[in-house]
């Protein structure tokens, strides 16, 4: 017994030093985002923009977004509307002409997927007469703030090369599980996507609501047709020391699956291009930067690392269960760090979400998602520890929409 009994002892120890440095560090920059620095948008429009929309059978929304997107502030002569019409069996494609849209028809069930359909289309948007400035990404679902190309513009002419906006939630109050998934992206919104910002981390880009600017993906082609293709190309822009950033000041609105069966299968495929992406990855990115000494590229390696660190914490809290068979007493985390930093840390990590919230002006009755957080949370370990031993299954698998909600709804 007292052989288990140290083996244990190191395993837990080992566990919650892990978990204590992970979590204070996480914590320390999530403070960062408690301050927001308003970026004035001060370019006049000068850049031209290939709008691309990701569509699968998307009948029922398709018309909305392009309706909106129609009337963003920008000069509509800089910019045109793409969709692309992805393996479509429904009539996608023509509604999207009879809405004034270029649509671009693809038929390849050998490489299906949204990552497929993308470099489908870049290829073909480089072969045509006109060239565009930056190249803009959506998906059918979405719904945009009408300044997002003149925040994307003055953040282009100001350097920036690759550009993530806030991404929201069209449809929180649907469900429990809708109202859990938007105060998730409340909450990473502003203590994780500002907060890096404002230190000049990384940012991770969401899959839609994008902005790259066309040289770059000229110079290193677009090269993600992974399960989760935006983090697939921030990876090997952050590989490359090229670091996506954050627009705060412009939203987009995409619609969550509304029961936990389909919530759980959308999961599954994010977490199982999630491993897939790491594990091909997190060796390139951590070396470089441990060679270049840049923190940026460290930060970026453990976002990479989440999902084990997640399934860490699981596991620490089934060591910790040996309290209860009296396999010994465990070495806390507070013999590892300062007593004052662990509670402190925990602390704060628990206002986080509160402050997110009420700073980013988040309606009343968001914050009952918050009282909901723990039992979505119980629903991803299921997902992580599948998604682990599943990862080589790169098969996708399509999240229907049917929420064909108009801009004017949601400003409302």
């Amino acid at each position: 017994m007292s052989v288990i009994r140290e083996i244990i002892e190191g395993l837990f120890i080992g566990f919650t030093s892990a978990v204590g440095v992970i979590g204070t560090y996480q914590t320390l920059v999530s403070c960062a985002g408690l301050f927001r620095k308003k970026e004035q948008v001060t370019t006049e429009p000068q850049k031209t923009f290939a709008v691309l929309v990701a569509a699968h059978n998307e009948s029922a929304v398709i018309a909305p977004l392009i309706e909106n997107l129609k009337k963003l502030d920008y000069p509509r002569e800089m910019y045109d509307i793409f969709v692309i019409c992805d393996n479509c069996t429904d009539n996608t494609a023509e509604i999207s002409r009879a809405h004034g849209a270029i649509a671009c028809e693809r038929f390849d069930t050998s490489k299906r997927g949204k990552g497929y359909g993308i470099e489908w289309m870049l290829e073909n948007l480089w072969a045509r007469p006109k060239q565009y400035d930056a190249v803009v990404m959506f998906d059918a679902d979405n719904l945009v703030e009408k300044n997002f190309l003149k925040v994307m513009n003055d953040r282009l002419s100001k350097g920036a090369r690759v550009i993530q906006g806030y991404l929201d939630s069209k449809n929180p109050f649907d469900s429990w599980i809708t109202l859990s998934y938007a105060v998730t992206y409340w909450f990473t919104n502003r203590m994780w996507q500002l907060a890096r910002h404002n230190l000049g981390l990384p940012n991770t880009l969401g899959g839609t609501g994008l902005c790259i600017e066309s040289n770059l993906l000229k110079e290193m082609g677009w090269g993600a047709t992974s399960l989760t293709e935006d983090l697939e190309f921030a990876t090997r822009c952050i590989e490359r020391g090229i670091y996506p950033t954050w627009a705060h000041d412009t939203k987009v609105w995409d619609e969550k699956p509304i029961d936990l069966k389909s919530s759980m299968r959308q999961r599954l495929r994010w977490m199982q291009g999630h491993y897939d992406v790491a594990g091909r990855y997190i060796r390139a990115v951590l070396f470089n930067g441990l060679k270049s000494r840049k923190l940026g590229m460290l930060d970026a390696a453990f976002y990479l690392f989440q999902p084990m660190y997640v399934l860490m914490v699981t596991m620490m809290s089934v060591l910790f269960l040996a309290r209860f068979f009296d396999i010994g007493t465990l070495t806390t985390v507070s013999t590892i760090l300062p007593t004052w930093l662990v509670y402190g840390s925990t602390a704060v990590f628990y206002l986080l979400p509160i402050l997110a919230l009420y700073l980013d002006k988040v309606p009343w009755k968001g914050y009952f998602g918050l009282l909901l957080l723990p039992f979505f949370f119980l629903t991803w370990l299921p997902i992580m520890f599948y998604a682990f031993f599943t990862k080589k299954n790169q098969e996708w698998s399509h999240t229907s929409h049917t929420r064909a909600i108009r801009i004017e709804e949601i400003q409302q």
